[in-house]
């Protein structure tokens, strides 16, 4: 049977989500009144940390204690500095800054498959399928939509050896699948980000990028260049095509990396303090977080950080257990680390953080066949976020969930709308428009910015 406030939520999902996620796809959308009080501009750069897989929503940002048992789950909600609002219990330092911190609780869209979803999260568009492909089919082409940061080197191309977008330190493939929506699509593989596959917690990190041979020197590369590209743009076979092309804008970039003193100055992390190391933790992630903070403060306009390796957040099985032993307290430790240093060197007012999954998991509590221990399967109907710096008003929750954290009763916002309030902080022209390779036009901010993360109005 199916109760009247589940049933009265998930038509009102249904009904707001039409702007967000489906619409997105049109070339234009009706889009939401936005408050005067905007983030337009605010941002030099902007930080995601991408929970991969999907976070439980009732187990971290929308706890609900008043349910029932098969809902609420193991863990206990804690008070946080901001009066009437709580979070998960394995989440102490996150409670004590939440004064930095908007939660939004009322995200959703209509993706429940992982490629798909994250497609949708980082690109903001649906992600379309060839004619008589399934969901499972579905892997990054470059027919693919640009993500962020990709679309925003196409509108601001990297000056002085500093990428547009670096991303670090998975890349989201498993076997023969590859998370969609982690490149420039069909903009072009000179607009990618800048991918980092190494773990910066492993005592000899080092990218190799970022070194010249030996007896290699600066004047030695340059003259390299200069012949590079005179043989590029002489009587070669290949001078001329798209192929040669392409081949000259990856060799410009990497040797305007290969000279870029400050972007390798950020790769030496033996520059750090042992103890700032130890306040990120000592681990995959939280040392990623402090790279992210350096590429940062390098003048890297857009940072991706990816914690775990491809569905770290995936709790099918154990979810309390991976939570509570590793998962939270590496979010804690990190974020709470990387805030502090954001906030004291100043950087914090002119950088956007985001920290996101693709979608959240079941309200109801399953065991997979086969399996002994519970978890929380796929649910993108209503998932959470937190937004901080750049203009972000702190200490608020924005959207509500009905008492399952099911669906939302408040204004859903979609992955559109995270996009556009991104780009939006980053002062892109709301007119702006990429083409596709059929000349196509598609508007680049298709959502609405999620105002109320400025205004503390509520929604």
């Amino acid at each position: 049977m199916i109760e009247p406030q589940y049933a009265f939520d998930r038509r009102q999902f249904l009904r707001v989500s039409a702007a967000g996620v489906v619409g997105a796809s049109l070339p234009f959308v009706v889009r939401r009144g936005a408050a005067a009080d905007t983030g337009s501009g605010r941002a030099k750069s902007v930080l995601l940390v991408l929970l991969s897989g999907g976070p439980s929503q009732l187990d971290t940002l929308d706890p609900k204690p008043d349910a029932p048992a098969e809902v609420r789950g193991e863990f206990s909600a804690i008070g946080t500095t901001v009066p009437g609002v709580k979070v998960c219990e394995h989440l102490p330092k996150l409670a004590q800054q939440m004064g930095r911190w908007s939660i939004v609780r009322s995200l959703a869209h209509r993706e429940q498959n992982h490629l798909l979803a994250t497609h949708v999260a980082l690109t903001g568009r649906p992600t379309p399928l060839p004619r008589g492909a399934s969901d499972l089919d579905r892997v990054e082409t470059r027919n693919d939509f640009p993500n962020f940061a990709a679309a925003l080197d196409f509108l601001r191309p990297s000056q002085g050896g500093i990428p547009t977008g670096v991303s670090l330190p998975n890349y989201l493939i498993e076997g023969p699948l590859t998370w969609p929506g982690q490149h420039a699509g069909f903009l072009g593989t000179r607009h990618d980000p800048w991918q980092i596959r190494r773990d910066p917690n492993d005592p000899n990190f080092k990218v190799d990028a970022l070194s010249l041979q030996e007896g290699v020197t600066v004047p030695r590369l340059q003259s390299r260049r200069e012949l590079l590209e005179t043989f590029n743009g002489g009587n070669s076979p290949l001078a001329g095509s798209g192929r040669a092309a392409s081949l000259g804008e990856q060799q410009q970039a990497a040797f305007s990396l290969l000279t870029s003193a400050r972007m390798a100055t950020a790769f030496e992390l033996g520059q750090e303090p042992a103890a700032v190391r130890d306040r990120y933790g000592r681990n995959k992630f939280g040392q990623s977080l402090m790279l992210s903070r350096r590429l940062i403060e390098a003048g890297v306009p857009v940072v991706q950080a990816t914690m775990g390796i491809v569905q770290t957040w995936d709790t099918h099985v154990d979810n309390w257990g991976k939570l509570k032993n590793t998962l939270l307290p590496q979010l804690d430790q990190g974020l709470t680390a990387l805030m502090d240093d954001l906030a004291a060197s100043g950087l914090l007012d002119q950088t956007l953080v985001v920290v996101m999954g693709e979608f959240g998991r079941t309200p109801k509590i399953s065991t997979l066949p086969g399996e002994k221990i519970p978890g929380r399967d796929h649910w993108s109907a209503a998932y959470s976020a937190l937004f901080a710096g750049a203009g972000v008003r702190g200490g608020q929750v924005i959207g509500q969930t009905d008492y399952k954290a099911a669906y939302p009763i408040t204004t859903a916002w979609s992955p559109a709308d995270i996009c556009t309030t991104i780009y939006d902080a980053l002062g892109v022209s709301p007119d702006a428009i990429l083409k596709d390779p059929l000349d196509r036009p598609h508007h680049l901010l298709n959502g609405a910015v999620i105002s109320p993360l400025y205004s503390g109005a509520s929604t």
